[in-house]
């Protein structure tokens, strides 16, 4: 899977460096003993040529004279250049020989077909060198001749095939670790992808606890209202049926008023009228209360089904917070996975 560059910082594997995916000082202790050990020269440089170890096991013919003048310091750069340009054309170790007659090889690094850096070695013989040969040379790139003779002498004399076999060794396991060492870095960031995302989503999942808290506790306020409002229906429909008998009280009080004034003649007729009127007024008090009953009692039902209504939502949000709980617990856990993940990959 190629990276991508992108807001989490990934590199794409043009613009991976050695570094990200070996640890420098690995490498160098690595090549150090292989070139003890080979009696080889070799070091590593990036993708632009550039050194990212030092020098391993340098010949002195090279380190103190060759690269002692500008010339001779251009010329191994150049050779450097088309032996890297080569290994990297074919994905191989390409063995070739240096400006100056030595043998050298390079070893490229890659990682899913990308050239991040390559592997410079070799400052050896295969045959008896040829002295005028470097002689010329010496005196091309403006070093004293014999002095650098001196210096040819002690150059490692081997077969090709050694010669190929170092090379071989320091390309197989200079991959291997590039290999592991992208899958490390590839982990490192997605871990660290995984650790933002689920920081993310654990507020979010806290966010919805708190407002699923918040709803239940309203809808409890709004419950408790509710049976207020019903409490209060209640006592209007009490007081209604208080005033439905004082008024059929005061209808019988009206009727036993206008017998009596019946009874009184020409005298009670004023009494009369006026015990009319408070049957009226009875009549009419009984019959706004019986609406006013007829209203509460139909506020009532819509309380009813408001609790009705109400209670399932209840039910409905507790299992609501219940799940959110649930899913809360397990994002923490794979949360606290993911940070293990992450110590991991980050441990060397």
């Amino acid at each position: 899977m190629k990276m991508d560059n992108n807001d989490n910082g990934y590199k794409t594997l043009s613009e991976i460096n050695l570094s990200d995916v070996m640890e420098i000082s690995l490498l160098q202790k690595f090549l150090d003993n292989f070139a003890d050990g080979m009696n080889l020269a070799s070091v590593a440089v990036d993708r632009e040529g550039n050194p990212v170890t030092n020098p391993s096991s340098y010949t002195r013919i090279c380190a103190h004279y060759t690269h002692s003048t500008k010339t001779g310091d251009d010329r191994c750069a150049a050779s450097h250049k088309r032996g890297g340009e080569e290994a990297a054309r074919t994905g191989r170790p390409y063995i070739f020989q240096c400006h100056s007659g030595l043998i050298d090889f390079a070893a490229p690094i890659m990682v899913e077909g990308e050239l991040i850096g390559t592997i410079l070695g070799g400052q050896i013989l295969s045959k008896k060198p040829n002295e005028e040969e470097f002689r010329r040379v010496a005196r091309e790139i403006g070093v004293n001749e014999d002095q650098y003779i001196d210096a040819l002498h002690e150059v490692n004399i081997t077969t090709e095939k050694n010669i190929r076999a170092a090379a071989e060794v320091l390309f197989i396991v200079a991959n291997a670790l590039s290999q592991v060492g992208y899958h490390k870095y590839k982990l490192k960031t997605m871990s660290k992808d995984l650790v933002d995302q689920f920081s993310i989503i654990e507020e979010t999942m806290e966010e919805l606890a708190a407002s699923s808290i918040a709803v239940n506790e309203n809808q409890n306020e709004l419950n408790k209202e509710i049976l207020n409002v019903k409490q209060i229906s209640e006592q209007i429909n009490a007081i209604l049926y208080s005033i439905k008998s004082i008024a059929d009280q005061t209808k019988l009080l009206g009727l036993n008023a206008s017998i009596e004034a019946a009874r009184a003649g020409e005298a009670g007729k004023g009494f009369a009228v006026v015990a009319t009127e408070i049957q009226k007024l009875s009549q009419n008090s009984k019959d706004t209360a019986m609406k006013v009953v007829q209203l509460t009692e139909d506020i009532q039902k819509s309380i009813s089904k408001t609790l009705q209504f109400s209670s399932s939502t209840m039910k409905k949000t507790e299992q609501q917070s219940s799940g959110i709980e649930e899913t809360t617990a397990s994002v923490e856990e794979v949360f606290a996975l993911t940070n293990e993940l992450k110590k991991m990959a980050h441990t060397n």
